[in-house]
């Protein structure tokens, strides 16, 4: 995932500190992923698109 292109949160809006990263570059292998911001280099959480999907749905 070190190539893709991750895009910050739209929650993550005015708090700086707090921020996730998201990138939808390896959906069609089936998996998102998600980094702090902070931490650019470092590791990144991968989640099958369903559960992604699912947790979204949880959050509205």
């Amino acid at each position: 995932m070190t190539a893709a292109h991750f895009i910050k949160a739209a929650r993550s809006d005015g708090n700086p500190d707090n921020c996730v990263e998201c990138t939808f570059d390896h959906v069609s292998a089936g998996v998102v992923g998600v980094r702090d911001s902070k931490d650019p280099l470092g590791p990144v959480l991968v989640f099958p698109v369903a559960d992604w999907h699912a947790f979204l749905a949880a959050q509205l």
